[in-house]
């Protein structure tokens, strides 16, 4: 047999050198997986910034134009003119969007990427929203396991995103809770939620982000009382007051399951991170003014999406949906997730996936 040449030798080592990398790390979209464990499905529970077209058509204006402009093109029920977190999740996993869970039979082969319970408007308590709570989500999925649909075996290769972007406050305030009260309605919130983690651990999904609390006093709708040049400190506060308590219940839940499945999604700092942690007056070096929404109804009364009986738009839009950051009063562009998404802090917390 010949001796091999120095040039064959060299091709030998780095074919093997590329083998070796390849069984270490798989690159799946934006992201690099490390060798151990590869989450197969994502299991979506919570409200409008998950929710991916769950809410009824009749109800909703994220089934309405200009929603949905950015993506797919048209109105597909994400309060955004395009993607919304969930789709960016998905990306960093390395697997396809799991369709709505109201989608579930007409899109049946796509139910091996899992399953988005999440509807708009909801919250772990009921909401004005007509459509099902946090508990009723996860019974959705207890169902889909008592019929067979998903094993527990299944669940092993999969991750949940749990989403709380603060319906129940706003409830809480719709119907005049006292200021007083309020530090321990939060406790009340966040209690709730500890259950639902426990129980869709309890399913057995492997691994359970839950996402903190945005800067609530920096949504548009609090900041429209400052023309959009200053968040509510006293709201923030509060929502600084969840997300402790939110802090709290992931570390009891890693402790008493003897387990790291419990992680927070750090939206507060990552929301932050955007708005660049100036002076909340200041332009953001990426948006032009982050707390103007792109879409605002013509007056209190009308919000995004809405029509007189004549068809005639009630509504103003921007040129430009992604010069800003956000789309709606409460909701951001696709541009403002992807930027969200993009952050150390979000990136950060993404990690404890695996």
């Amino acid at each position: 047999m010949d001796t091999p040449t120095p040039l064959f030798s060299l091709l030998c080592f780095f074919l093997f050198s590329l083998f070796l990398g390849e069984e270490q790390h798989v690159v799946e979209g934006s992201r690099v997986w490390t060798f151990g464990f590869r989450p197969n499905m994502l299991f979506v529970f919570g409200d409008s910034y998950a929710d991916t077209g769950n809410n009824r058509k009749a109800l909703a204006s994220s089934w309405k134009l200009p929603y949905g402009i950015t993506f797919p093109g048209k109105p597909a029920g994400r309060f955004s003119d395009g993607r919304v977190l969930t789709d960016f999740i998905a990306g960093y996993l390395g697997i396809k969007t799991p369709v709505p869970y109201r989608y579930r039979k007409e899109l049946g082969g796509r139910l091996k990427y899992g399953l988005n319970f999440a509807y708009g408007g909801t919250g772990v308590f009921d909401t004005p929203a007509p459509e099902p709570n946090m508990t009723t989500q996860i019974d959705f999925l207890q169902q889909l396991l008592n019929d067979s649909v998903y094993s527990k075996r299944a669940l092993k290769t999969s991750v949940a995103l749990v989403s709380l972007a603060g319906n129940d406050y706003s409830n809480y305030i719709a119907t005049n809770g006292s200021t007083a009260g309020f530090p321990a309605f939060i406790g009340r919130v966040v209690n709730q939620l500890k259950v639902n983690l426990k129980r869709i651990h309890n399913l057995g999904v492997r691994k359970i982000a839950a996402s903190a609390l945005q800067p609530l006093g920096c949504l548009p709708q609090s900041t429209a009382q400052f023309s959009f040049e200053q968040c509510n400190e006293s709201e923030n506060a509060l929502v600084g007051l969840h997300n402790q308590l939110l802090a709290q219940a992931v570390n009891d839940l890693n402790k008493e399951t003897n387990s790291s499945s419990f992680f927070v999604l750090d939206m507060y700092n990552a929301f932050w991170n955007v708005f660049n942690q100036k002076q909340a007056h200041q332009v953001s070096p990426t948006f032009v003014n982050p707390f103007e929404p792109c879409c605002v109804g013509v007056s209190a009364a009308f919000s995004c999406g809405s029509v007189d009986e004549n068809g005639v738009k009630q509504y103003t839009l921007c040129s430009n949906p992604k010069s800003k950051f956000f789309w709606d009063t409460v909701h951001p562009t696709e541009q403002g997730w992807r930027a969200v998404y993009s952050t150390p802090a979000l990136q950060s917390s993404l990690k404890q996936f695996w």
